[in-house]
Parts: structure tokens; C-alpha cells; sequence
């Protein structure tokens, strides 16, 4: 029975690849249930490439985060970095409104200027504050303003339960975020690799313009005590408690771990540390499918410079597994019994299924792998008498 790929089914198709991850944001978590014992009001443990959840609980409660929140506030800034509307030698000159924040500081001098990579990274390392509202206000003009760019990248993020009010984290009625929302952030500040160039600093000086020094010791123990972490960040406030969200890289796979309302300081690092172990011991991220990739098929066409054309992969696939199935992967091609020239690289002309065991877990394009073009006047009348013998 022929199979034929017109636009609108193409158009529902392509619609349909969009979403086809196994694990796409919001569906459920690989495990029910939190298999360790954590006393985090709120916990999340993810794969940061894909936001493949493994577990979580209590990942939507809404709370305040402290200094975590600085993350909105780096994210902003890393972006304006990357698109040249910042530079990291641009002059910025420290406010009172800065100078004066409470909480943890780089003891920035009020009228001086410093280079904004200095900001960002006494923000980074130490979670300085007033670093923090310098940088918001050089961006925002007020920290305030700021904050409204805080919200709607937050929007844009899918963060639905995130209000930013500040850029620092101090403790301001209406202010608050969750384990899931700050996951979210996290693997997309993961996606910046200036980041982890400070961050993964345990101890550095930052020398102020007058030529006094500030020490900085990195608020993230795991940075030096867990290895293959490089990030992110850590809060700490009487309203939040102790909160962390924790990355770490092994054997070409991130891991995200977020705990927030911890008791004290040290379990805070201690459960981050046992939930990546667990990430760590039992799942693999496996490339499935790398985009161009031939299916070792190809379709007849129809009138066209060429008899047939290969299927490729049109689309790459990669995914978190538990260690041990990926044995159980399996492909199923679905393709026309004919197509009609002209045919573009790329175009799509059926699909590839993926399954574990019997389950279908992602759905790719299958695509053509080369152009197949009409042909010419000679060799159309030479075709079509080819064809009539």
C-alpha cells in the first residue's frame, strides 16, 4: 500500500518531533518516591543536558532561596556578555545603594569603579552582594528595574513559580522560587561556559582600585571537595534556611542537585553530595541518534535525476538511561513506498521511532540525505521512454 507524505502531514509531523523527548519538561521523574533519606523541605536531582528529572520532592513548593536567587542575577549578565551589549572591561562605578548591602560582601568602596568582571566574579565565588546589586543596577539602572528583567526571563524560562523582587537574595516579602524552578535555571546557566570559569575557583583576591585586597573563598564547599563539581551556588537566610544547587560533570554527563530548606549548613552539602553519587552510580546519558546519521534504507523516486534516496536521522536524540538499558534500545523506520522528485537534503520524508523494550521513548524525522532534482528536458523524454519499455 503506498504511503504518501503530503505538506499538512509533514507540518503535523515536524509539530510532533518538537515534543518528542522522553523526558521533556514536566513529565514525571524517572523514580517514584525520594530513594534517600533527605531532610530538605525541597529536593530535585536532574541530567542538566536533556532537564531529564531522576527524583524529586516537594519540587513545586514555593519558598524563598536566599542568595541561590544571585543565579537570575548572573544569568542576565552572562547573557548581555554574550551578545556584546556588556563587556567584561566596562567601568562600573559601586553606588551607596551597593556599598551598603548587607550579608555577605566583596567591602566594594562606594564611588570607586571596578571592571565588571570583577563584579561578577566576587559574585560568583563569594556570593557578594554588593558585586550583585552593582551588577544589576549597571544593567537595570536601579535594582528594582532590574528585578523586572529578573521576572520576565523567568517567564521565557517556564520559571511559573518564581517571583524575583531583589537581585540578591536578601529577604524581601513576595520573593520566592522552587526546587524545579531553580533546576531550570541552573541547566540554563550551565549552557554558559564563562560561568565555570569562576566558579570552579575555590580561593582568589580581588584588589580594589585604592590597592586594598578582599579575599574570596568560594561558598560552595563541593567545589573543592567533591570532585568533578564546578558550580553553582549556595544561600543561607533565617526565612530559607540553607539551600544549594550543586553541579557536577563525570564521564561527559552534568548532574544538577538542588536542596533548599536544609537545617544546617553541612547537611545541605552532604545531601547535595549523596543525591549526585546516586545520579553518578546509576543512570547514563547515551547519544542515540546523531543527526545525519544513514538508516541504511532508501525510498524510490519518481521522476527524478536519481532511482532512489537514502534516509538519514534528522534530528540527534540523546537521553538519560538507568546504567544497563541501553541493550534494550531498539529502532523502528517508517518510510514511504515512493516519493516524488524534487527532494532537498534534509526535507522530511518519514520517522524513526526509538524503544525501550516495547515502549516508544522518542520520535525523530527520518530525512532525505541528499538533493534529488528534476530532470531536464532530454533527460525527462529519456526517462519517460525508460520507463514505457
Amino acid at each position: 500500500m503506498k504511503f504518501g507524505f503530503g505538506k499538512k502531514r509533514m507540518a503535523a509531523l515536524l509539530c510532533c518531533v518538537l515534543m518528542m523527548i522522553w523526558q521533556a519538561a514536566g513529565a514525571a521523574p524517572m523514580e517514584q518516591g525520594v530513594p534517600l533519606e533527605l531532610t530538605a523541605g525541597s529536593a530535585i536531582l536532574l541530567e542538566a543536558e536533556t532537564g531529564t528529572v531522576i527524583f524529586e520532592k516537594n519540587a513545586d513548593e514555593k519558598r524563598p532561596v536566599a542568595s541561590v536567587t544571585k543565579l537570575m542575577t548572573l544569568l542576565i549578565c552572562l547573557e548581555e556578555l554574550e551578545v556584546g551589549r556588556l563587556s567584561m572591561d566596562d567601568p562600573v562605578t559601586i553606588s551607596q545603594s551597593a556599598a551598603q548591602q548587607i550579608g555577605s560582601q566583596a567591602f566594594l568602596d562606594a564611588g570607586a569603579t571596578y571592571p565588571l568582571k570583577d563584579l561578577l566574579h566576587a559574585t560568583i565565588i563569594a556570593s557578594a552582594n554588593d558585586a550583585a546589586c552593582a551588577i544589576a543596577e549597571h544593567i537595570g539602572g536601579t535594582e528594582g528595574d532590574f528585578a523586572v528583567l529578573m521576572n520576565q526571563r523567568a517567564e521565557e524560562l517556564g520559571m511559573n513559580d518564581t517571583v524575583y523582587v531583589n537581585a540578591t537574595g536578601l529577604p524581601v516579602q513576595g520573593q520566592h522560587t522552587t526546587a524545579r524552578d531553580v533546576a531550570r535555571l541552573s541547566c540554563e546557566i550551565s549552557r554558559h561556559p564563562e560561568y565555570f570559569t569562576h566558579a570552579a575557583v575555590w580561593m582568589d583576591t580581588l584588589t580594589h582600585p585604592g590597592g586594598r585586597t578582599t579575599d574570596l573563598t568560594n561558598t560552595n564547599r563541593l567545589v573543592r571537595f567533591y570532585d568533578g563539581c564546578d558550580g553553582l551556588k549556595t544561600g543561607s537566610a533565617d526565612d530559607s534556611l540553607y539551600c544549594l544547587s550543586a553541579t557536577a560533570q563525570k564521564d561527559g554527563m552534568r548532574l544538577i542537585a538542588v536542596v533548599l530548606g536544609v537545617p544546617n549548613s553541612q547537611t545541605r552539602f552532604d545531601e547535595a553530595r549523596a543525591m549526585l553519587d546516586y545520579g553518578f552510580a546509576g543512570y547514563r546519558r547515551v547519544t542515540l541518534l546523531n543527526k545525519g546519521d544513514l538508516l541504511g534504507k532508501s525510498v524510490p523516486v519518481k521522476l527524478g535525476m536519481t532511482d532512489t534516496v537514502d534516509a538519514a536521522v534528522g534530528s540527534g536524540v540523546s537521553m538519560l538511561l538507568k546504567a544497563g538499558q541501553e541493550k534494550q534500545l531498539s529502532l523502528e523506520v517508517e518510510l514511504p513506498q515512493q516519493l516524488e522528485a524534487p527532494l532537498q537534503a534534509g526535507e522530511t520524508i518519514g520517522l524513526v521511532r526509538i524503544l525501550l523494550g516495547q515502549q516508544v521513548i522518542a520520535k525523530v524525522p527520518a530525512v532525505a540525505a541528499q538533493d534529488v532534482g528534476m530532470p531536464g528536458l532530454v533527460e525527462g523524454f529519456l526517462l519517460i521512454v525508460r520507463n514505457w519499455r
